[in-house]
């Protein structure tokens, strides 16, 4: 009898404990900013598809340019396409680790802001720092956003020039006996005074056009121009997430002065009151 006894309280305990459990992830789950993580995620993943496509894209175009056109790098310390290449290369590592970071940050300001925080930690004072730092953000999305626009301008230039060089491969496989060239120099890659030009007919054309290197390259700067283009939608997601939280926020301040205003009221209502019933007992006895 005591051993069953035992067992049931055990279980009870057990079942306590699990409710409790549930309870506790219950309101860890119902505090995340849902709005905020869908909008980082997609922001992570944008940037991570724009920067690792455009990275692994330019080495391809590297490989183009030194197999099939025969460019070579200036031994002087010139602003040629390479360097060109290598600067890019540079901005995208630092986009890389900007974004990761302010993503993180977009993620806090969520929290912060999110109404469930309030509800799990109690009231809190909207100070002006917070308010401040909110129009911040929204100033500063707001800017990335017309960066991202133009970074996803920047990248359609790539993808619009090897849909061209893929377009010329196509139709010289179709129109025989049809001059077809590619002169680098028409989109600014080389100088004037090199001639570059690979025409239809020669080895070098078609084992460019049946090379991996061509497919892959359009293929990866595609990549990241829908990598750019969820960056841009993830920055507008952010604006409208922030743009609420501000709205939540201001809200929350005019609340809070007019919960201040009617306690000083009441506490002025409840003194005046006590003062009043203090004579009235002074004046009976």
């Amino acid at each position: 009898m005591a051993r069953a006894t035992s067992l049931i309280a055990r279980n009870c305990r057990i079942d306590l404990d699990f409710r409790r459990c549930l309870e506790c992830c219950i309101k860890c789950l119902g505090g995340i900013p849902y709005p905020s993580l869908i909008a980082t995620i997609l922001l992570y993943a944008g940037v991570a598809l724009f920067c690792g496509c455009g990275h692994e894209a330019l080495s391809g175009t590297v490989t183009i340019l030194q197999n099939y056109f025969e460019v070579v790098r200036s031994p002087v310390d010139a602003l040629d396409v390479f360097t060109m290449i290598d600067i890019i290369k540079y901005v995208i590592y630092g986009i890389a680790s900007a974004f990761f970071v302010y993503g993180i940050l977009l993620m806090v300001e969520g929290f912060f802001t999110s109404g469930a925080i309030k509800d799990l930690y109690g009231d809190f004072k909207i100070t002006t720092c917070g308010r401040c730092v909110s129009a911040w953000f929204i100033m500063l999305t707001y800017i990335f956003m017309l960066a991202w626009l133009g970074v996803t301008a920047f990248t359609s230039l790539p993808v619009f020039i090897y849909f061209n060089i893929w377009n010329i491969c196509q139709n010289a496989t179709v129109l025989e006996g049809a001059t077809l060239c590619l002169d680098p120099r028409q989109y600014g890659i080389v100088p004037i005074a090199e001639a570059k030009t690979v025409c239809a007919g020669s080895e070098k054309f078609y084992k460019m056009c049946e090379s991996n290197e061509l497919d892959m390259t359009f293929h990866l700067f595609i990549c990241a121009l829908a990598g750019a283009g969820a960056a841009v939608i993830a920055m507008i997601h952010y604006l409208m997430v922030l743009s609420a939280n501000w709205a939540y926020v201001k809200d929350a301040c005019r609340m809070q002065k007019y919960e201040d205003i009617k306690s000083k009221e009441e506490q002025e209502l409840h003194d005046i009151h006590s003062t009043r019933s203090k004579e009235r007992l002074n004046a009976y006895t």
